[in-house]
């Protein structure tokens, strides 16, 4: 367990599976005011239904890009039964702020994996700009998502502080454990986030 320290410092000491209470503002409350844009919950909707639509596709060009036995031997190597993501225990019939928590451990969750794949492709597939610039562009939108999760938090439920796990580090992993680790994740993110995607967009669809 990591000692209380905030969001962006708990996902740059990421070295192995951990848990930790992210800070989401700086301070012992929400602010009042100046937090959140006016449109932050159709834009949060989007952002889940970016995610969710693209999700396969990224995966999909994950695996060719790494090569052989990866393109041929999917559905043994990228397995995700050990990949252990936050437990996303609500429906649609869930309290919203069930889900926004339940959203917020994911994608925070999430977005430390994207890092972990991240830097793994650029030292392994440095010339792969198609795919970097998937798992870049992936990374934005789940950081965007998380600010307005923050946002939405706040000022509807002032929560401020949310309990939170991220996954284990391929750092110091071989060539072959860091491709097959990767994929192992994106395959599970794309079940994950299609069924985030169910849960969450009819909690911000308007009224």
């Amino acid at each position: 367990v990591v000692p209380f320290v905030p969001f962006v410092a708990l996902l740059l000491q990421q070295r192995r599976p951990v848990a930790g209470r992210a800070l989401l503002v700086t301070g012992s409350s929400c602010p009042g005011h100046g937090l959140c844009r006016s449109n932050v919950q159709e834009q949060t909707r989007r952002q889940v239904a970016l995610l969710n639509a693209t999700a396969q596709d990224l995966f999909s060009l994950y695996l060719k890009c790494q090569g052989e036995p990866f393109s041929s031997e999917a559905d043994k190597l990228c397995n995700p039964s050990g990949v252990i993501f936050p437990p996303f225990r609500v429906n649609r019939t869930s309290e919203r702020k069930e889900v926004m928590v339940a959203m917020y451990q994911l994608f925070a969750f999430l977005n430390a994996s994207l890092g972990n794949i991240t830097r793994d492709q650029e030292e392994l597939n440095p010339t792969a700009k198609e795919l970097l610039d998937r798992l870049h562009n992936t990374t934005k939108t789940t950081r965007g998502l998380i600010s307005n999760l923050t946002c939405l938090l706040c000022k509807n439920y002032n929560i401020f502080q949310v309990d939170v796990s991220y996954g284990e580090s391929s750092k110091g992993k071989g060539t072959f454990r860091k491709k097959q680790q990767g994929c192992q994740v994106l395959r599970k993110y794309v079940q994950v986030i299609a069924q985030a995607a169910r849960v969450l967009l009819p909690h911000l669809s308007p009224p």
